[in-house]
């Protein structure tokens, strides 16, 4: 039996007639027991409060992946305790970057249990020779997740890989693996085990046809980071996007190439995405580092009575916009022509300062003219064909320059003559502008 103060809350085991932590004569009153859903016997305590000003911060510890851009991506490395999603197309490659990072930090003597319902223990161990990793980590090939936590606490790791969250299940629950009830519980049984237990959770998620992580939208919510592993298994590129980052800059990319070895890190990441062509240069901002990138068009006579429209690597109906405005507002005839845009590299751009670059090169395309060298491209068009303004143009402008570009076309309102910049800068402010430089 147990007592408890009403004023302060001071728990005892036997009753005080005063209150040694307040002062209050006669407030300790029997801790009544409650009991939960199941039948299990619950103590009822008041919830602890704290004044935000009396709590001293700790400096946040991260592991080191030994995947610079991994580590860039999660702002610096893994924070202990956190929980990390990890969602992406099948045969992208998550179990080989998780493979990768349980090889690498199990050879710095951090305690790594890598738990894979999906496969054996021969089809991991084939992976592991084949990736050339350090072996000294822990693997559990089993989906219930009861049995699976007695395990993990046994061996008490630095990290657990879940591989994937929709097969695992608790068998207490009735309904089957992968259902809302089972994913939603396990990923909070996962949740306090690592703010519980000290211990960082990474899961991986299964993508639906919609491109986002199946299972209950709560799943993103409850974790620390989402990241999402993107590219085209031809390419050989693979970008690791963070849409949620509680410890670090959000849409920070990470570039890898993959190889017989596993997936590298690609430093030089604008060989990607710069192929050389005839297309237009844009610069995106991706987190916290700018991306020169080329935007290609096609345009040819349709043959069917509605032209095609397609779009890879750009959204299809900001593209039908952009050609809607230059029919409208520049002249241009658009009725009769099937166009096709491609992001060069496989990148998903969903910057708006791309307008400007894809707006010229489909122009061009049109007129078989071709866009003058080293010139880039930044801006978003308005639909008065008004060039408007994109957040940190001089950040753009100074990667522009750094390799190599000669001119830049920008909207005038942006202000950037003081900074020194050794690129030719041709403020506009229509699109109409823009077109009398290149093409007349």
């Amino acid at each position: 039996m147990a007592y408890y103060c009403q004023e302060c809350g001071y728990r005892s085991l036997k009753w005080l007639g005063r209150c040694p932590e307040c002062g209050s004569w006669n407030s300790f009153v029997e801790e009544k027991e409650k009991k939960d859903k199941k039948g299990r016997k619950t103590s009822f305590e008041k919830a602890k409060v704290q004044k935000l000003s009396e709590i001293v911060s700790k400096p946040q510890k991260r592991i080191k992946t030994g995947l610079t851009e991994f580590d860039l991506v999660l702002g610096g490395g893994i924070v202990s305790s956190s929980l990390i999603l990890i969602g992406g197309d099948p045969g992208i490659g998550k179990s080989t970057l998780l493979t990768q990072i349980a090889g690498f930090l199990s050879e710095k003597d951090i305690k790594v249990v890598y738990v894979s319902a999906e496969e054996s223990v021969e089809q991991v161990k084939l992976r592991v020779d084949r990736l050339e990793v350090n072996r000294d980590f822990y693997f559990i090939s089993d989906t219930n997740l009861t049995e699976i936590l007695e395990t993990v606490e046994d061996i008490k790791p630095h990290l657990l890989i879940i591989d994937s969250i929709q097969t695992v299940y608790l068998p207490e629950l009735e309904s089957s693996p992968g259902g809302v009830s089972q994913v939603r519980e396990c990923a909070n049984t996962l949740l306090r085990l690592a703010k519980e237990k000290g211990i960082t959770v990474i899961l991986v998620g299964h993508i639906t046809k919609g491109g986002i992580i199946a299972g209950p939208k709560i799943l993103e919510h409850l974790v620390d980071v989402v990241l999402y592993l993107e590219g085209e298994k031809e390419t050989g590129f693979r970008i690791l996007r963070a849409v949620k980052n509680r410890f670090g800059p959000v849409n920070e990319i990470g570039v890898f190439l993959m190889t017989e070895k596993g997936l590298v890190p690609h430093s030089q990441y604008e060989d990607f995405f710069l192929s050389g062509e005839e297309g237009a240069i844009f610069c995106i901002i991706e987190g916290t580092r700018p991306i020169l990138v080329e935007a290609q068009a096609l345009v040819t006579k349709s043959f069917f009575p509605v032209p095609k429209r397609t779009a890879v690597g750009f959204d299809p109906i900001r593209l039908s916009l952009l050609v809607a405005i230059l029919e409208k507002k520049l002249g241009f005839n658009f009725r009769d022509q099937d166009i096709y845009v491609k992001i060069a590299g496989g990148l998903r751009v969903k910057d708006p300062s791309a307008d400007l670059a894809i707006a010229m090169t489909l122009i061009s395309s049109l007129l078989e003219k071709p866009l003058p060298e080293k010139t880039i491209f930044i801006g978003e068009i308005g639909l008065s064909s008004e060039l408007r303004p994109v957040r940190d143009i001089p950040i753009r402008l100074k990667e522009a320059e750094k390799k190599g570009f000669q001119k830049a076309f920008i909207p005038r309102l942006t202000n950037v003559k003081e900074r020194g910049f050794k690129i030719e800068i041709l403020p506009c402010k229509k699109v109409s502008e823009v077109c009398r430089y290149i093409f007349e």
